[in-house]
């Protein structure tokens, strides 16, 4: 079901009107306005379109009561902000919203088939109705996009008038009035016909979605960007835009960036000094920074000087070697060795404060249960918090790749904060045998379905970057898409024995030369996160059937024997044996939108047995009873 439309808030033409001369619009979740209807997408609120502001005046009214701050040091340093806040809350209690801007402003009568501008039309104030019919207006159909992130109307008139030449005339030159209506002989764009009282032939919409459709009227993007406003310019840009549905998923992706709370910063103490870390940084000794926290809070330090220096050591510990610079995507990888290690290492309850957000210990039943299976030293992760930082959004780029492409900041100037919310859970962790991990890799078979699958997502990723040559190299090794497959037969399995809906359950990878782990946790924002009973699902001697189970399942699947013998499947071929019948998840759950999938490394193919890594668990599975 489709969720309820955002309130918003329309800005009036002064954009440092006050709140209470605005007009509310809809309500959606905090959460959406990070993963949905965030920061430069296109929001449908009743019969009217609208496109969400960026950040450059959100201090106006993000409130700090209405959109608290949230902390998490170790995104914040790699993201290069300060904090993080939840988009102002939706109730009816709030005096505020999130600012949003009419998009697209090309609009047309159902009655009188007039299409024009949406001022054009002479509407009453605070209503989008033709000021001559009374009929409701409805907002163009058609926006253009191209892979730079910006945005624009569709050029109507071009494409109407260009039966008479490329260049003839500057559009809207002919003193004529565009009209759209629809021969209603079928929904296909055929029958959306667009006209000018000019004189020139009428035109259907078909066509208009071919890649060099807008290139053949000779037009390059202008570069427009309506989520910022009028008053900030627009950029200079070759690209050639595409046309798209102003609903489609391509219009917006979101760029989110995610970190687990963990020592010694999931205590929540560290936030208080938040403000002051870039500069503690930067101190050589105790003594100074001792001296430092005294000149601004006076003798009433809140964090003792011990943990202070804890936390710059930890911190430092996580910068790059020497002088090296490294990239976005290096810093992101070390954070997630960090998370690997404390995972691990786990963080006893009984020995930490109430205040904790990091509760990771040893299953109290024997591991013994697991001897034979390739997975190993499971840890049962009772409370767990997660930042979702939304970094950027792209446009154009496809759902189903796990590339970005360019990426479209949220404000045109440099904040020191980005939206974010928070979300707590559980989880269980576990690892997956290192002696036979190794052996299992050297296999020949295993290598070459891996690279299949490695050439295919480079080949991709370098297809869709526009420096090609800055490209890393693809994350699919044997034991990453071992790890993913097996996340994802073990979320379908638990969403069978432990109460949750697939979509509830999300999957993190630890996948490198040094880490072989996965953890599969709830961290929503509604009740489904709190259900309790996953945990439960660690504990070995349940673990083991789990397993087991899960391997079974996916041993077989309806889609056989096309699915198991597929040479290639998924964007691009960045697929194997892998589809919707047998191991892909809902959108929620999957790290790689549903690629870099290899059933046939769980299970083994019919030609070759031993490429499965559990293929023995297979042959010493016994269905209960």
């Amino acid at each position: 079901m489709t969720p309820p439309p955002a309130r918003r808030r329309r800005s009036g033409m002064n954009g440092s009107a006050p709140a209470h001369n605005l007009l509310r619009r809809g309500a959606i979740r905090r959460a959406q306005a990070i993963t949905t209807y965030g920061v430069g997408s296109l929001i449908a609120v009743d019969h009217e379109s609208f496109v969400v502001s960026g950040l450059d005046k959100a201090d106006e009214h993000w409130s700090k009561d209405e959109a608290p701050r949230i902390y998490e040091r170790r995104l914040a340093r790699i993201l290069d902000v300060e904090h993080f806040r939840q988009p102002p809350a939706s109730d009816e209690h709030s005096k505020d919203g999130i600012r949003v801007r009419r998009f697209p402003l090309m609009h047309s009568c159902p009655e009188c088939n007039e299409l024009r501008r949406h001022r054009e039309f002479n509407p009453p104030p605070g209503k989008s109705v033709c000021g001559t019919c009374g009929a409701d207006l409805v907002p163009s159909r058609f926006v253009v996009a191209c892979e730079a992130g910006h945005l624009d109307e569709f050029p109507y008139w071009h494409w109407v008038h260009r039966a008479a030449g490329r260049g003839t005339t500057a559009a809207g030159q002919c003193g004529g009035t565009l009209r759209l209506r629809t021969s209603g002989r079928s929904s296909s764009l055929r029958s959306i016909l667009v006209s000018c009282s000019c004189g020139v032939p009428e035109v259907s919409m078909e066509g208009s979605f071919r890649k060099s459709a807008l290139k053949d009227l000779g037009l390059r993007c202008r570069g427009t960007r309506p989520w910022l406003g009028t008053s900030v310019p627009a950029e200079t840009c070759i690209r050639t835009p595409r046309t798209l549905q102003r609903g489609s998923s391509a219009v917006w992706q979101p760029v989110l960036k995610s970190a687990l709370s963990i020592p010694p910063w999931s205590d929540g103490r560290a936030d208080l000094l938040a403000p002051y870390w870039d500069r503690l940084r930067q101190l050589d000794s105790r003594a100074e920074v001792e001296d430092r926290l005294k000149f601004v809070f006076g003798d009433d330090i809140p964090v003792p000087i011990d943990e202070v220096m804890a936390l710059l050591v930890a911190e430092h510990e996580e910068d790059p070697a020497g002088d090296e610079v490294r990239s976005f995507d290096h810093r992101y990888r070390a954070l997630r060795n960090k998370e690997y290690e404390r995972l691990r290492a786990g963080n006893d309850e009984r020995e930490r404060s109430h205040d904790e957000q990091f509760i990771c210990e040893t299953p109290l039943t024997s591991p013994a249960a697991l001897e034979g299976t390739g997975v190993t030293g499971p840890m049962l992760v009772k409370k767990l918090r997660e930042v979702r930082a939304l970094k950027a959004f792209t446009r154009l780029a496809d759902p189903n790749s796990a590339t970005e492409t360019y990426e479209s900041a949220l404000s045109d100037t440099r904040l020191n904060w980005l939206p974010a919310m928070e979300v707590r859970g559980e989880g269980v962790f576990l690892r997956l045998a290192d002696d036979r991990l190794t052996a299992w890799e050297k296999h020949t078979a295993v290598i070459d379905r891996a690279e299949r699958v490695r050439g295919a997502h480079q080949r991709l990723m370098e297809q869709r970057s526009s420096d090609p040559t800055q490209v890393l190299p693809s994350p699919a090794s044997p034991r990453m898409l071992l790890l993913h497959t097996l996340a994802h037969v073990l979320i379908n399995e638990w969403s069978l024995d432990a109460g949750y809906p697939a979509a509830a359950l999300r999957e993190r990878l630890y996948a490198d030369e040094e880490m072989a782990g996965l953890l599969i946790y709830t961290a929503t924002s509604d009740s489904a996160g709190s259900l309790g009973g996953l945990v439960a699902q660690g504990e070995p001697d349940r673990l083991v059937g789990a397993i087991r189970s899960a391997i079974r399942r996916a041993s077989w699947c309806s889609a056989d024997p096309l699915c198991i013998e597929s040479e290639a499947s998924g964007t691009g071929g960045t697929n194997l044996a892998a589809c919707h019948a047998c191991v892909m998840l809902p959108e929620t759950s999957c790290e790689h939108n549903n690629i870099l999938l290899d059933r046939a490394l769980l299970v083994g193919t019919p030609e070759h047995p031993d490429v499965g890594f559990f293929a023995t668990v297979l042959e010493h599975w016994q269905p209960a009873g």
